[in-house]
């Protein structure tokens, strides 16, 4: 006989509890972190790239991203643009020989309002995957959610065949766009969103279930589900494990090494929140957006248009700091031969 769900959620963790219903990403470029928690897929981002290519432990391939971008280019700054290429490949594969599932790679952000500069950075980043033996299938391109974001993600999934995630989406209107556009996944962010509520209204703190940016998310999984879209919602970007637990449900979760730790060492249990059959039983509008409704929208949401444009300014800033470590590494090679 089987032991009664009670019985065994108590001597399971609440990570494993929540693998019961949700799957679980490591969202690190610390791959060496992600053995202990065994997630399916992982997710990367400029930042998290810049933290790990700082740490002495991955020097290893910072050095194979400089050679390889000497080699690749004619001049400094197509070195610098091919290591800083490689440098996002070789780390995705890395986790790949860890993880089962997919990794998420970013595009630069500095080309998130340039739909066919993303096109075309995103075709190189997959030909880069396949020259190391990795299949596409196994890669999501991660693009801002901004209208040529979308529009660039829209013609590789349907040209190409590239899965693309969605990310620094805020608002309810980008979640839309998303899925008209038939994107394979969308990571709507939650911490952040608490972050601006609590640096910008009187309210300083949240319960979970009120939390805003869990509110955002579970009205665009209950939107997603109730009109039958296939595009993946994957929650990203939390505080605390509350935020996390009051998700258990929704498609994938993608959480911080810290947090995964907290969630494994606590034995609380963990209840599904979000369902497919609750969420059909939902009475919602269907709605339909066209490229000024979007701007519109979005325009109108202060929080999604002050946390859209400063996280393609710090992703694209670390771009730049991560550039110019390649940079500095590109010229002292080449001054010692």
């Amino acid at each position: 006989m089987s032991e009664p769900q009670s019985k065994k959620t108590k001597t399971m963790s609440s990570l494993n509890q929540l693998k019961e219903f949700t799957t679980v990403v490591a969202d690190t470029g610390d791959f060496q972190a992600m053995e202990q928690f065994k997630p399916t897929d992982a997710t990367t981002n400029p930042s998290l790239i810049l933290a790990a290519a700082n740490d002495k432990k991955y020097a290893h391939l910072i050095e194979k991203a400089v050679e390889y971008g000497i080699k690749s280019g004619s001049t400094l700054d197509e070195q610098v643009e091919a290591a800083l290429d490689i440098t996002c490949v070789l780390f995705g594969k890395e986790i790949l020989n860890i993880i089962p599932g997919r990794v998420s790679t970013e595009v630069d952000a500095r080309l998130s309002f340039n739909k066919e500069a993303s096109i075309e950075k995103a075709k190189k980043l997959i030909v880069l995957y396949e020259e190391l033996g990795v299949s596409k299938e196994r890669v999501l391109i991660k693009l801002a959610s901004t209208w040529e974001g979308i529009q660039a993600a829209k013609e590789l999934e349907e040209k190409y065949g590239i899965h693309c995630n969605l990310t620094l989406l805020f608002s309810f209107a980008q979640a839309v766009a998303c899925a008209q556009a038939g994107v394979t996944l969308i990571s709507p962010f939650v911490g952040r969103i608490l972050d601006w509520y609590v640096a910008n209204t009187d309210k300083k703190s949240y319960e979970a279930k009120e939390d805003p940016g869990v509110v955002s998310v579970k009205r665009i999984y209950n939107y997603y589900k109730k009109f039958g879209y296939e595009t993946v919602v994957m929650g990203a970007s939390f505080r605390n494990i509350g935020e996390i637990k009051e998700l258990a449900g929704c498609d994938l979760l993608t959480i911080s090494p810290k947090l995964l730790e907290e969630l494994e060492k606590s034995n609380e249990p963990v209840h599904k929140v979000l369902s497919v059959e609750s969420a059909k039983k939902r009475d919602l509008i269907h709605i339909n957006l066209d490229e000024a409704e979007f701007r519109w929208m979005l325009n109108e949401d202060q929080m999604a248009t002050d946390k859209l444009s400063e996280g393609i300014r710090k992703f694209a800033a670390d771009m730049r700091k991560l550039e110019k470590l390649l940079m500095e590494k590109i010229q002292s090679l080449k001054q010692k031969d």
